[in-house]
């Protein structure tokens, strides 16, 4: 199996091939010719992110190996605690320090029968995770479940960043908050308004009300959305607990990151967050209805005012398939707009100078579709509240296995709505 390293180098190569298809493209080459060097480099492209992909999953699996080896390593130096005077079982000992990861996981051992795990893991559960392992966000859930430990939601959250470029505080503004009440943003748009040529010694300023400061307000609300139940066989739990967390954070990772990054990027309406392509307003209207040129991406670029296009989060967004029109397009020297980076060294690459984001909740191109984003990102707020939570529940529906539930609260606005405009097909 080849390695990251070889994937990457294998990715580079591809590239440089079909940049070099590309550019045997010229005036004088015949309509066939042109066809099958396209055809040529759009396998080439799908070729590279299919090795791409693999290099990710690669990375992932090697760092989920990595947390388990170190998890193993965790139990056997428990383990061997265990052993030394002093640290018998709860039964046999005065007070006691188990801290609710281990309580948890003899609730799951036993099947989620109180009865028949030892006193003190009833006690560190009763208590509730908040009470013993302190967290931003631990709601109450469902009667009879209790909250799965640190390690797990942990893993959670590194699997919503993989699965939704929104959530991430790379790419957007986040604030998170211990409780969900309204957070009011005060707006103001003083660009129009300039100062005005003093009237000269002893005239009276004027005060006819053309000057003043108009104030708005943009609000983040805490919508809840949650995974529904997700069954858990008894096997699995018997296998191995850290086989099962690492399973169950990303699966309900995946699913809280999709409903997160699509409601932040096209949500809209009074239930929902403000996503920052409905709050985006327009930069530029392309003229084919599924095609762009590099002109019109241009032209959104220098929509957005030079004061918005000099922050750390300015960039462009579209998904996957937009990305592969892009590689393909020229400015009038014949130089592309889209630049490869270095794929060995882990640099992404650039469009007209600026960093991008593939996002695959984004419009492909077709009629009237919003397929490009540019601006600042910085202004588009991602209000959190606390942490993801998940439950595990034990009940007669369940039984002999378990169910477990992943629930997230969060909101979106775009602040300032001169700071990020998108791109329409015709």
């Amino acid at each position: 199996m080849a390695t990251i390293k070889e994937l990457r180098e294998q990715a580079a190569k591809t590239l440089t091939e079909a940049r070099s298809m590309l550019d045997g493209i010229s005036d004088k080459s015949t309509k066939e010719q042109r066809a099958e060097a396209e055809i040529a480099v759009d396998k080439a492209l799908t070729e590279v992110g299919d090795i791409e992909s693999r290099a990710e999953r690669m990375g992932k699996l090697e760092a989920a190996e990595k947390r388990a080896e170190e998890a193993r390593e965790m139990e056997e130096r428990q383990a061997r605690e265990s052993k030394r005077p002093g640290n018998e079982p709860a039964e046999a000992r005065q007070g006691g320090d188990m801290d609710y990861r281990t309580a948890f996981h003899a609730y799951l051992r036993a099947e989620g029968q109180m009865g028949a795990m030892d006193s003190e893991a009833r006690s560190v559960l009763s208590r509730g995770y908040t009470n013993v392992e302190q967290r931003a966000q631990t709601t109450a859930v469902a009667a009879g479940g209790y909250t799965v430990p640190t390690e797990l939601m942990n893993i959670l959250v590194k699997s919503m960043l993989a699965w939704g470029p929104m959530y991430s505080e790379d790419v957007a503004t986040v604030l998170t908050t211990s409780g969900g009440g309204q957070i009011t943003m005060p707006t103001v748009n003083d660009t129009a308004v300039t100062a005005a040529a003093s009237g000269g010694q002893g005239v009276t300023l004027t005060d006819d009300g053309g000057k003043d400061v108009t104030f708005g307000q943009k609000v983040l609300e805490a919508f809840a959305y949650d995974t529904e139940w997700l069954r858990v066989s008894k096997e699995l739990a018997d296998d191995s607990i850290m086989a099962m967390e690492q399973v169950l954070g990303d699966l309900l990772g995946e699913r809280l990151g999709r409903i997160a990054n699509l409601q932040l990027t096209t949500g809209g309406g009074s239930s929902a967050p403000n996503g920052i392509v409905t709050a985006s307003t327009l930069g530029k209207t392309a003229t084919g209805t599924a095609a762009i040129t590099g002109d019109e991406i241009i032209d959104l670029v220098h929509s957005i005012d030079p004061a918005y296009r000099m922050g750390p989060k300015v960039q462009f967004m579209f998904n996957d398939s937009t990305l592969a029109a892009i590689r393909k397009l020229k400015d009038g020297d014949g130089n592309y707009l889209w630049q490869m980076g270095n794929v060995q060294q882990g640099q992404p690459g650039s469009l007209l100078g600026y960093s991008y984001r593939v996002n695959q909740a984004m419009a492909s191109l077709a009629t009237g579709a919003k397929v490009m984003l540019f601006g600042d990102f910085g202004k588009y707020y991602v209000r959190k509240v606390g942490s993801p939570l998940i439950g595990a529940l034990q009940d007669k529906d369940f039984w002999p296995g378990f169910g477990v539930a992943g629930y997230i609260r969060f909101d979106g606005e775009l602040a300032d709505t001169a700071a990020v405009k998108h791109l329409i097909t015709a």
